[in-house]
């Protein structure tokens, strides 16, 4: 008798323990959070904790729990990390990602376990073409996007040919693939360098300067576009050869780039200056909370990871073993996105607008990035039709 009330006690102790292990929302979070792109992880890590601050750190009334992790900007350790998250930590959801490398090793550990991952910035055609899966939603971009409106801008303005110049990984390759797809003039060259280590672009420079090219296009994220537009600047060829970008002039980097960005135009799917309610909220607290800080493109798609998340485990009152109904609740971004409305592709790749940004000074005569134009109109990416999804 005793050991039988001993065994109902234990039974009940383990279900009470189950019950307790699902009381939080566990979100796994990987960037880069050591070394000179820190910096980007940093800022992804400010709007995820600020748009967690906004939902008074609950989702679906449970208290929220982010374990965050480095992937020191490493593919391999990106892996190990994502491996940590699922397999130990248990995490229900997974977010994060700057670089596509890194997500694409990682890539397989959470589709094969099921777990739902947000990347919130690296966009590789793999995770829009035949990688695509059900457990996988961007709230960013596939690379080939923002380039592809860069080219469109081009189009627009006329120019004849361009010297494309970029890292030698797969959102570098994306990207100036990217370009190719809508600028209707001529490439008259095209290199790659080495990434992350080379920072001494002279020599690149200096076979644009020599192709007689009428632009040039460059991507190079963090301390990387930092480098490049002050070497471009100091070659004295600013004057000369007109410069297009994707990536490369952030709030992030202006700060060091200075003079030298003005009047070099990018594009984006978000700016600091969009006029809904959400963005100015996200754009206000996240200078009131982070002083002498201003958040980025990575940050707002971190900002919209959280809210993504949150639409789902709302939709299912907290109950995350209910992954085919989060994943229907998430396919609907049902959620205020500081981008503005927009949809999910079969891909879970957003259809979005993209838009000319430039540089100015604001009124406290700081350095910003405004809103010009929209260039492209609820953007799909093109690599949709290669999705196996339905």
């Amino acid at each position: 008798m005793k050991k039988a009330f001993w065994l109902a006690g234990a039974a009940i102790l383990a279900l009470t323990q189950a019950a307790a292990a699902g009381d939080t929302i566990k979100i796994g979070f990987v960037s880069t959070f050591s070394g000179p792109t820190a910096v980007i992880g940093n800022d992804m890590r400010n709007s995820f904790e600020l748009a967690l601050d906004h939902l008074g750190r609950k989702m679906g009334g449970k208290p929220v729990e982010v374990i965050y992790e480095d992937d020191g900007q490493k593919p391999d350790v990106g892996k190990q990390k994502t491996e940590k998250l699922i397999q130990s930590d248990k995490v229900d959801f997974i977010a994060g990602y700057i670089w596509s490398n890194v997500l694409l090793a990682s890539l397989k550990t959470a589709v094969d376990s099921k777990t739902f991952l947000i990347s919130a910035n690296a966009g590789p055609s793999q995770l829009a073409g035949e990688l695509c899966s059900p457990y996988v939603f961007s709230t960013s971009w596939q690379n080939d996007q923002t380039p592809q409106a860069v080219g469109t801008y081009m189009n627009q303005k006329g120019v004849k040919s361009v010297f494309l110049i970029g890292p030698n990984y797969a959102a570098g390759k994306d990207m100036l693939a990217g370009v190719k797809s809508t600028f209707k003039g001529q490439v008259v060259g095209e290199e790659y360098t080495v990434w992350p280590s080379q920072l001494d672009f002279s020599a690149e420079l200096t076979k644009a300067k020599n192709s007689k090219a009428e632009s040039i296009f460059v991507f190079y994220p963090g301390a990387a576009g930092v480098q490049f537009l002050n070497q471009y600047a100091q070659a004295g060829i600013k004057g000369q050869i007109p410069l297009y970008t994707a990536f490369t002039i952030d709030e992030l980097s202006l700060p060091l780039q200075k003079d030298n960005a003005i009047g070099v135009p990018g594009a984006q799917q978000w700016v600091n200056d969009l006029p809904n309610a959400e963005n100015k909220k996200f754009v206000e607290d996240y200078r009131k909370k982070y002083t002498g800080l201003r958040p980025t493109f990575y940050g707002a798609q971190s900002y919209d990871a959280v809210n993504l998340i949150n639409s789902a485990v709302v939709a299912v009152k907290g109950d995350t073993s209910k992954k085919d109904e989060m994943k229907a609740e998430m396919e609907k971004a049902n959620f205020k996105s500081v981008r503005g409305p927009f949809k999910y592709g079969k891909n879970h790749i957003p259809v979005q607008n993209f838009y000319l940004q430039d540089v100015v000074k604001d009124a406290d005569g700081q350095l910003s990035l405004k809103t010009v134009a929209t260039i492209v109109k609820d953007d799909q990416d093109r690599f949709v039709d290669k999705c196996p999804m339905k």
